[in-house]
């Protein structure tokens, strides 16, 4: 404030000086001392106002300078109704005079704000500065990639210099941006690696699309260019405003060619909010997933179910020591106990469930099938009728595209998950059912990701079942953030279906991860086909043959809309599911699930006119 009120009165002197070539006549001189504490004071008092105090000036940027027109602008009108309105001066001054005031003040305010700012970002360096030891070219030239440039500049502990910028918008290109050149697009990226031959490439675009990110990594894998890149949009939200710290290695969910899902959550999930909400499956990498991003909308109580100790202490720690969320409560506890249940849901009276637990390695619950059914199935029934009983306002279950058309264990016994939730629809009125359904998710406890990441640790073979297979891929930030978004698109009795982008071929996934590890694949890393397992498909569905997509006003989630199933039927179909899973009898469960997918069809009829979302 004190050099402002320096530079303030400085600015007025100069706008009597430079107006009066002949000397400044002896009355305006008289008004220019009577009144320049008046516009000192009364300056000063709207650059608080305006917020120009509430930031060091070696961090101004563009927002700050708005700001600094905006202040002068209304000063300089304060400053007018002062002098003419007011006659605070024994005369009005030359109408110059308040002209030229503007203008220096403007310059000498905002100018000595970004003259700190030029002297912190380029410190004076000597003639015998050396290289920097890690020259890195930025692509994208927007706000991220700005900021890169800006810290790396603001750290030379890091011994890193930006070269260059690439970036697709052609009105950049041989632009200066943050002080470095533009020198091409992505397009040209192969001849500017050629030619300035960095020693790291950082992309600096978190909404990049994976067919971007993926024609960077590849031009610089042929060169041996090691590549990072900012988060995504989501991990930025997530994770904090240190933007540097946040730069990582590329992965596999960076290459996939498909466009991220993004949702505001705090809008969609506003509905948590103030309620208690329950999580099965919490220690799960869904389950963590849902209690990370729900505690970041505050619910009242996020209530954590697992029957994993251990999953369920680190979840809960997470949460507290890294989310600073303490209104959490972890019970230990089995979905498959239906006693249990009852007690918990009656104890913790929740709004809002969120039913995630289930197996999810199709291998074991082949070798499995009576736990698999038990766990997935029978659990989710448990589940759903503890909800409808104690008046629980929305019910979630969590599905996979391995429900559809099953032709393994663990899909038959998702299928029966959803027929249990409709059933359950059908008897609690009061509760607002639905499941949601999505392919295979990367990085969860199921993937095929973690399994490819060990072979090639091991020097390979990396091992595909099928060179033909395909599989719908998602995040499990996008996927959780979606189910969040069902909830509060249910109305009662949904199958929302998560639009997954195009199916990727698993061969192309085993190699662009082979390559992201700095190996080329056939070569440094053989690809060995092993052949598929019993019930495997070439290619997954997300709808049944009789479903048909409708949209919903969520963007990315569709609406199965099918035949509704009998619920007398479904009630059947469970008590002869129940008999032979506590009966222990794998052969005759597995004669069981075919005659009741046989049954289906016979037991559906057409599908109930729209009706109106229950009250609540």
């Amino acid at each position: 404030m004190g050099v402002d009120a320096c530079l303030v009165a400085l600015a007025y002197y100069l706008a009597f000086v430079l107006r009066f070539d002949a000397g400044i006549p002896d009355r305006y001189g008289d008004l220019m001392v009577d009144t320049v504490a008046f516009v000192v004071v009364a300056k000063l008092a709207l650059f608080a106002a305006f917020g120009l105090y509430s930031k060091l000036w070696r961090f101004v940027d563009q927002t700050d300078f708005e700001s600094i027109v905006k202040a002068v602008v209304v000063s300089s009108f304060v400053l007018i109704a002062g002098l003419f309105l007011l006659s605070l001066g024994a005369s009005d001054p030359p109408r110059g005079v308040i002209a030229l005031d503007f203008l220096l003040t403007l310059a000498l305010v905002g100018g000595a704000r970004f003259l700190v700012r030029a002297a912190v970002e380029r410190p004076l360096r000597g003639p015998l500065v050396q290289r920097a030891s890690n020259e890195v070219l930025i692509v994208g030239a927007g706000n991220g990639g700005q900021q890169v440039a800006l810290e790396l500049r603001r750290n030379p502990e890091l011994s890193s210099a930006v070269i260059g910028f690439v970036d697709d918008d052609p009105r950049k290109r041989g632009m200066l941006v943050a002080g470095h050149r533009v020198h091409g697009t992505t397009d040209d990226l192969p001849r500017i690696l050629d030619d300035s031959e960095p020693d790291e490439v950082v992309i600096a675009i978190p909404s990049a699309p994976g067919i971007l990110r993926q024609k960077v990594v590849m031009a610089c894998r042929r060169r041996d260019i090691p590549v990072r890149t900012l988060p995504t949009v989501f991990e930025l939200l997530s994770r904090g405003p240190n933007l540097l710290r946040q730069v990582r290695d590329v992965q596999v969910e960076d290459v996939l060619g498909r466009e991220p899902v993004r949702v505001e959550l705090d809008r969609v999930g506003a509905y948590l909010r103030g309620r208690v909400v329950l999580v099965t499956g919490a220690g799960g990498s869904i389950g963590s997933e849902l209690c990370r991003q729900i505690a970041r909308v505050r619910p009242k109580k996020l209530v954590l179910v697992d029957h994993a100790e251990n999953n369920l202490f680190e979840i809960r720690r997470q949460l507290e020591e890294e989310r600073h969320f303490g209104a959490t409560s972890a019970v230990l506890a089995d979905c498959k106990d239906a006693t249990r249940m009852a007690e918990l849901f009656e104890e913790e009276k929740p709004s809002v469930v969120f039913h995630a637990a289930a197996y999810k390695h199709v291998g074991l619950m082949e070798e499995n099938p009576v736990e698999a059914v038990r766990n997935n199935a029978v659990a989710t029934r448990i589940v759903a009728a503890a909800a409808g009983e104690t008046g629980v306002e929305r019910f979630v279950l969590v599905s996979t595209d391995k429900a559809v058309s099953p032709a393994t264990v663990m899909g038959a016994s998702k299928a029966l998950a959803e027929w249990a939730v409709e059933a359950a629809h059908n008897r609690y009125r009061g509760t607002r059912y639905a499941s949601v359904r999505f392919g295979n998710v990367l990085g969860s406890s199921g993937s095929v990701v973690p399994i490819f990441r060990r072979q090639i640790a091991a020097g390979g073979p990396v091992t595909v079942t099928d060179e033909g297979m395909s599989r719908y891929f998602m995040t499990i930030p996008e996927a959780v953030q979606l189910i969040i978004r069902s909830g509060d698109l249910a109305t009662g009795g949904e199958v929302f279906v998560l639009e997954m982008g195009d199916p990727v071929k698993i061969v192309d996934l085993a190699r662009n991860m082979i390559r992201l590890s700095g190996k080329e694949p056939d070569v440094d890393i053989a690809i060995e086909f092993v052949g598929r397992r019993a019930g495997e498909k070439i290619h997954e569905e997300l709808f049944e043959p009789g479903e048909r997509p409708q949209p919903t006003p969520a963007e990315k989630i569709l609406s199965a809309v099918r035949p509704r199933l009998d619920p007398g039927w479904v009630e059947s179909a469970f008590a002869r599911i129940e008999e032979v899973v506590y009966n222990g009898d794998a052969a005759g469960l597995a004669g069981a699930v075919t005659e009741l997918s046989a049954e289906r069809a016979l037991a559906a009829s057409e599908p109930p006119e729209p009706t109106s979302a229950p009250a609540g």
